[in-house]
């Protein structure tokens, strides 16, 4: 119970202050949208699609490219930076709150803010006809996941190499916009040259995509999405335990400073 209170304590607070300030929660809600469409109607015209067709297979790579990506790992890189420039992780030295705790809050909070951008998505495409057979359950379990993974890659981020507001765009860029193109996000990876989809392979971004383009738009099973699962499931727990080891590291050189 005790890490239970903690983290929705920390959730709580979190999606408080977002609430306070809606510009953010609106962008998030108008630059995966705008990618949505964008990526459809390129689909639809160069692929020969249907709308609702073109639609099915850009909504999962908008979602993980462009949704999650920013929402998820750029907000969680900005709230541990939000956090450290408001004085609040000084606080955190004369309170109980464990590690565990703060990481799983940060989890919760953008987990919320994931969710909701994934509700958007999916019914912006449904609209346009677009009719999604995978398992909804298989399907939330690579979202949660990758979720996982873009808050522990933020986290591990935001606590060891940002130390200021003007940090984050430039980590975020460094650090993501490659790994987005390489996995997929923008550019469809049958594209991709033999040497780059080796390097792919170790890119969480293109195991996320490539796992949910097959649930959701070609209505794959679980067997047969194994390498992916289990590349995400590895890379989420390593994440977990990065980020319970960088937040340790990050109160030790706080409480120098």
């Amino acid at each position: 119970m005790k890490y239970w209170d903690e983290t929705l304590a920390v959730a709580q607070r979190i999606l408080i202050e977002l609430l306070r300030r809606r510009r953010s929660l609106v962008f998030w809600s108008i630059f995966p949208l705008s990618v949505l469409l964008l990526n459809g109607y390129i689909l639809a015209e160069r692929a020969q699609l249907t709308m609702a067709e073109a639609m099915e297979l850009a909504a999962p790579s908008t979602l993980v490219g462009a949704a999650l990506f920013f929402s998820c790992l750029g907000g969680s890189v900005a709230t541990v930076v939000s956090e450290r420039e408001q004085q609040t992780l000084k606080r955190l030295f004369i309170s109980p709150l464990s590690g565990t705790s703060y990481f799983l809050g940060i989890f919760v909070a953008h987990s919320c803010i994931g969710i909701g951008q994934m509700l958007l998505v999916y019914a912006i495409a449904s609209s346009f006809g677009a009719n999604f057979e995978g398992s909804i359950l298989l399907g939330l379990s690579i979202v949660l996941l990758s979720i996982i993974s873009y808050v522990g890659v933020g986290f591990i981020l935001g606590t060891q190499l940002a130390r200021r507001t003007e940090d984050v765009n430039a980590l975020v860029a460094a650090f993501g916009v490659p790994l987005l193109i390489l996995g997929g996000a923008f550019l469809p990876t049958s594209l991709f040259p033999e040497t780059l989809l080796e390097i792919a392979n170790f890119n969480p971004i293109y195991h996320m995509n490539e796992a949910l383009v097959e649930v959701w738009a070609n209505g794959k099973a679980w067997s047969e999405l194994n390498p992916h699962i289990e590349f995400l499931c590895g890379f989420a727990a390593i994440m977990v335990i990065a980020g319970w080891f960088s937040y340790r590291r990050m109160l030790s050189v706080e409480r120098r400073l």
